[in-house]
């Protein structure tokens, strides 16, 4: 984990900044606008992409919006098109997703990830423009889903980690039918401004239950707790420093508009007056392999490298997260060169603290 790699194992596409949603935990800036990319800008992106996947096992195109079926069939499908070799992807709310959606998805062989945040009472941050619960229509969209033997992902926010919160959450997933589920305690970052600091003894205990829930049950992939896992045996082993990537992945996110911003979706759309523009540059300006090559050379990308190696020789959690993410250390700490943040206790600490409680339970 030095430095930035040369090629990305994935991009993520905004096909359009607006969102049906309006959950109040969002970082997006340009939700209720709709922004579309056009076709040009994928055009653009996949000169690059395609010539990635060719020397790649596995390349992914992300898109993540906004909410990326706003954009509707015809446009999605038209930004695919320019694309070779790669493996699609869409995370969406599901509340659009019907039939017509599932035949979509089939024929263009599309992965999908679903975000839901568990039973309905837990999804109350899920709203539409009126306020009104998205719920009934997520479970709609699912439901859409199963009907076509279409496999997803389920990605949830937890907004209060607590005890007694994991095994019912756990067991709620394993009856919706994903195959696979991811964790994101959430986050203070971009125009979510909502306080991100919890008791650390509630964090590390759901963990430590949601590890639990899962090994009695391993039915689902779970994301975060088998990635703590296999660190840890890593560790017992001697091998964990081949676990981390040699480089840090440069993950290009590209907005409707074709700017470019390395290491952080979440930093798409936003400035700072002691950085400037986070963006790299624009892909109908320059060549996104340009611009991956030049990532150094942004002040904020520098300043952050800086930050990876503070956590390199002050955190003895380094080989399991890697440094943190650029974003988190911007919007909890206005800076990139500083080291823990709450994200970092929440997500990768206290992660790694429960699973080994649960072991020493066991």
């Amino acid at each position: 984990m030095r430095g930035i790699a040369p090629a990305p194992s994935y991009v993520i596409m905004q096909p359009t900044s607006l969102c049906n949603l309006d959950c109040t935990y969002c970082y997006l800036p340009f939700r209720a606008e709709n922004r579309r990319m056009t076709v040009e800008v994928a055009h653009a992106v996949a000169a690059s992409v395609n010539i990635w996947a060719e020397q790649a096992e596995r390349f992914s195109v992300v898109w993540h919006g906004g909410e990326p079926t706003a954009a509707g069939r015809d446009a999605l499908a038209e930004l695919m098109a320019p694309f070779r070799g790669v493996e699609h992807h869409v995370q969406t709310n599901a509340t659009l997703i019907d039939d017509a959606w599932c035949d979509f998805i089939v024929e263009h062989g599309i992965r999908v990830g679903v975000s839901v945040d568990g039973p309905e009472e837990l999804n109350a941050a899920r709203v539409d423009r009126g306020a009104r619960p998205a719920y009934p229509r997520i479970v709609e969209g699912i439901a859409a889903l199963r009907r076509r033997g279409i496999p997803f992902a389920a990605l949830c926010v937890v907004t209060r980690p607590r005890p007694g919160l994991a095994g019912p959450l756990y067991a709620y997933f394993r009856e919706l039918g994903c195959y696979a589920l991811g964790i994101n305690v959430e986050e203070r970052e971009g125009v979510n401004l909502r306080d991100n600091h919890h008791p650390p003894d509630d964090v590390r205990t759901f963990w430590a239950e949601l590890t639990g829930a899962w090994r009695a049950d391993p039915a689902l992939e779970l994301r975060d707790v088998e990635w703590a896992i296999r660190y840890a045996a890593a560790l017992r082993d001697g091998t964990a420093d081949a676990v981390l990537p040699r480089r840090i992945d440069p993950i290009p996110t590209i907005a409707y508009d074709g700017s470019v911003v390395l290491l952080s979706p979440e930093l798409a759309g936003f400035t700072a007056p002691a950085y400037g523009d986070f963006a790299s540059g624009n892909v109908l300006a320059t060549p996104l392999t340009e611009l991956v090559a030049r990532a150094t050379e942004a002040p904020w990308i520098a300043e952050y490298l800086t930050g990876v190696e503070a956590c390199r020789t002050s955190c003895s959690y380094f080989g399991f997260c890697g440094g943190g993410h650029a974003a988190n250390r911007y919007f909890e700490q206005g800076r990139f060169d500083t080291t823990v943040t709450e994200h970092c206790r929440n997500s990768k600490i206290l992660l790694m603290d429960g699973v080994l409680d649960h072991a020493g339970n066991a």
